[in-house]
């Protein structure tokens, strides 16, 4: 549906009408479906109307944002958790993983650190269980 602010160029009165579309009101004009409401003249004409932008758009943001504080400051809840819990291996994450899973090596702590996502699908088909977190740097907002 689309409303047009319509301008009778007879009386010069400006009324509001809803149509399905731009083309039905065009075919509705040809047909001579569509009169003034105060002098039925035929002679109508569309203004100029500005876009309706809907007043729950800021709401919406301040929804979104307030999402995402929330989502971050678990993800950053859930990081203190594991730099507590665990220990960084950074680089050498799938080769300290591998050293675990195989017992070359005897590890108290679980590890955490970098790995790119082919290493981590290499590491998943050999059966050892790592997840994938999103991390977020303490320099980030």
């Amino acid at each position: 549906m689309i409303k047009y602010k319509l301008n009778c160029k007879n009386c010069r009165s400006a009324f509001d009408s809803w149509f399905a579309s731009s083309k039905e009101f065009e075919k509705l004009k040809k047909k001579k479906l569509i009169n003034c409401d105060n002098c039925k003249s035929l002679d109508i004409e569309k203004s100029i109307m500005s876009p309706s932008i809907s007043s729950n758009l800021s709401s919406y943001k301040e929804k979104s944002h307030s999402k995402m504080y929330e989502v971050k400051s678990k993800i950053k809840e859930f990081q203190s958790y594991i730099k507590k819990n665990f220990e960084y291996v950074g680089e050498k994450f799938s080769y300290e993983a591998r050293s675990i899973h195989y017992g070359n090596k005897k590890n108290k702590k679980r590890i955490y650190g970098n790995a790119s996502s082919k290493d981590i699908n290499e590491l998943k088909e050999e059966g050892i269980e790592t997840i994938q977190i999103p991390w977020i740097n303490d320099k980030e907002n």
